[in-house]
């Protein structure tokens, strides 16, 4: 805040001849600002139900990449949470966010809409790349997928990678037909595979272990993290191809000097006792590495493809 500083007023009450008092001093120019001109943010952006923890885990990370980018004018990090892929696509497209994490799956979906290209692998809960366990129980007869037929699987959700798109893919590839039911009391056709959605692998698991599906399909370290006596008591009917467990976009607005100055911030941020600590705040990140392959959306597009088929 800038203070004025007022002149005294003289009055001369004894001035021969001129009697009256003096004109007031105006007043001094108030001093120049020596503030800098406000500092450009590091926009980091996710989709989310759950818009206030998500910022919570994500700020430290954006804060971290503000702090290395003082050469680019940036002097602050944010975290915007869209609540559907369609906005975060048009939020990467009109650069109002710098970059963006996921699952291949929606990664894929936000990088047609945006232009926005993958730039880097997140090893999201220390996992660099993972893939879909088809799973039943040991005592249903199911050896093979083509016991499912005329059965139900369960699934997550329809924009999981690893609970909807992979194992989805899978099948359809494989020549399978499958489609979509409302209820897992439905009837399903001896030519058909039934699947449903459950909300969460959790669900999936207890689904297939009640008996209410005969199948289940989730990522391989949730699986993985199923009790030993109770994943001794499942069958494996099949396993996908290992995919990234999440990638990096960047909006399309930026020069490829800044893309590439923030991904050398992010690959060698697990180098540091700072860096490290607020990446295992951030979903238990262990790192960020470069993606393998020239087009690490290829396969996931081929995929998704599949899924389209009628």
């Amino acid at each position: 805040m800038f203070r004025q500083v007022l002149a005294p007023v003289l009055c001369l009450s004894l001035a021969i001849g001129a009697g009256g008092c003096q004109e007031p001093a105006s007043d001094p120019p108030p001093p120049e600002s020596t503030a800098s001109p406000e500092t450009q943010a590091i926009v980091f952006g996710d989709i989310s139900s759950e818009p206030i923890e998500t910022i919570s885990e994500a700020q430290p990370c954006a804060d971290y990449l503000a702090a290395h980018l003082g050469e680019f004018g940036i002097g602050r990090g944010e975290v915007k949470v869209a609540p559907d892929m369609e906005t975060m696509a048009q939020w990467l497209k009109t650069g109002e966010v710098d970059l963006y994490s996921d699952s291949p799956y929606p990664a894929l979906i936000v990088s047609e809409e945006s232009g926005a290209k993958p730039m880097l692998r997140r090893w999201k809960d220390g996992i660099a790349q993972y893939h879909t366990v088809i799973f039943a129980r040991g005592d249903r007869g199911l050896q093979s997928l083509d016991d499912l037929n005329g059965k139900t699987i369960a699934f997550e959700e329809n924009f999981s990678t690893s609970a909807y798109l992979l194992p989805l893919g899978y099948l359809r590839r494989a020549g399978y037909q499958a489609v979509e039911i409302e209820s897992a009391d439905a009837t399903i056709p001896p030519d058909r595979i039934g699947y449903i959605f459950t909300g969460d692998d959790e669900n999936s698991i207890q689904w297939v272990i009640s008996g209410k599906v005969a199948a289940g399909a989730i990522d391989s370290a949730t699986f993985e993290r199923i009790p030993e006596a109770t994943r001794a008591q499942l069958t494996i009917l099949a396993e996908t191809e290992t995919v990234p467990r999440h990638m990096i976009l960047m909006t399309p607005q930026m020069d490829s000097q800044r893309q590439e100055a923030i991904a050398e911030i992010l690959v060698k941020m697990d180098e540091n006792p700072e860096g490290k600590s607020i990446l295992e705040g951030f979903d238990q990140t262990s790192q960020f590495d470069r993606l393998p392959g020239q087009d690490p959306l290829s396969p996931i597009r081929e995929l998704y493809q599949q899924i389209q088929k009628p």
